[in-house]
């Protein structure tokens, strides 16, 4: 991967906004990592002059993949080279947004403490990891990330929750990012009986990873909601009615949720449960 240094006067606002804006893929992995190497060297500040985070419409990305409606989108079986690397070219979608995802909060939200943005570049850093393990695994299945068309639904979600950090933290790593939590076993388990032991070792570090992305973000929720005074699972089952309705749908890894920090309430009133894991 190449190397990219950041330069040590800059803030770390200023680097993750850098970083989100950057359309080139390989270099976007590049800024996100001499983000984190600078964050954890001491090397940057936080911006504290009270200038606010402006909108980003549409975030850093490469001419392609052709971003399409979900329902455009036709699901291929795995039982050929083909129809893996479209479930990888997926996977490879959603984490290079997630990238964008962790470094816009990084970016936006300048007023949270400073640990907060610690947690969010180690996201990025490993988002970007992700991204790359991807790749690689398209690559030699003979494909390219751009190859296939994809959606933007991920990225409207960061739209829809630009204004609020208590409720970027329950729509993202709590809806999207959890999502990842209870479908990524089925899919190990499909690709196991292919026989694609190489996809599989990828994603069940992604599996391993995306907990601790959720148990984050559970974690500045709580925080959030005892700033404010708020019930934490009222108020994130009142948001995902309020910004994401029919976003919550079974079957839920239930266990992974509970390692991630959802309370016992919480899991008992997630809507349509299906079956349990």
């Amino acid at each position: 991967m190449r190397k990219t240094a950041a330069p040590s006067n800059d803030s770390i606002q200023a680097l993750a906004r850098r970083a989100l804006e950057q359309c080139d893929p390989l270099e976007k992995l590049a800024q996100t990592q001499a983000l984190a190497d600078a964050a954890r060297s001491g090397r940057l500040h936080l911006d504290d002059d009270g200038t606010p985070a402006i909108r980003i419409e549409t975030p850093g990305r490469p001419a392609r993949p052709l971003l399409v409606p979900p329902r455009a989108l036709k699901p291929r079986g795995l039982g050929t080279p083909e129809g893996r690397a479209a479930l990888i070219h997926a996977v490879a979608h959603i984490e290079f947004n997630a990238i964008n995802l962790a470094l816009d909060a990084v970016y936006r939200f300048r007023a949270m403490p400073a640990q907060f943005h610690a947690d969010w570049i180690s996201v990025a850093e490993d988002e970007a990891r992700h991204f790359r393990l991807l790749c690689d695994r398209l690559s030699e299945l003979g494909h390219a990330y751009g190859d296939l068309p994809a959606h933007d639904g991920l990225w409207q979600m960061a739209l829809r929750t630009d204004h609020d950090v208590l409720v970027r933290m329950a729509l993202v790593p709590r809806v999207l990012e959890a999502r990842g939590l209870d479908v990524t076993p089925g899919m190990i388990e499909r690709l196991r009986r292919v026989g694609d032991e190489r996809t599989i070792a990828v994603l069940e570090v992604i599996l391993r990873e995306e907990l601790r992305h959720v148990a984050i973000g559970s974690h500045w929720f709580e925080y959030c909601c005892r700033e404010r005074a708020l019930p934490p699972s009222a108020t994130f089952l009142s948001l995902v009615e309020d910004f994401a309705p029919g976003a919550l749908r079974g079957p839920y890894n239930f266990q992974a949720r509970a390692l991630a920090g959802f309370r016992a309430d919480e899991l008992a009133a997630l809507p349509n449960p299906g079956e349990r894991r």
